[in-house]
């Protein structure tokens, strides 16, 4: 039977507690050192490094922090995406 609307959450998993894989992960890499992620802004950070090398780590962390934009057509408007159907192969028609 549904949870009536309004009554709070009880029991279960917490909400944003990680699982067990995100937790294996976090504990393998703080025994090995940082993460690649971590090692990329603090490369692109370093005033020090050569400018090539800081763009191609800026580059590289670049689709980990930030979403691509949507397409959009000439009047700038947002192109919804193309889903292509294709025909059922197996049936007897």
């Amino acid at each position: 039977m549904p949870r009536p609307k309004g009554l709070p959450k009880t029991g279960g998993k917490k909400k944003g507690s990680k699982n067990k894989r995100t937790l294996e992960i976090e504990f393998r890499s703080a025994a090995k050192g940082i993460m690649p992620l971590d090692y990329m802004i603090q490369v692109m950070r370093d005033g020090k490094a050569d400018p090539v090398r800081r763009d191609d780590m800026a580059k590289a962390a670049a689709p980990y922090l930030h979403a691509r934009r949507a397409p959009e057509d000439k009047q700038g408007k947002t192109v919804p995406p193309m889903v292509y159907v294709t025909p059922n192969l197996e049936s007897d028609d």
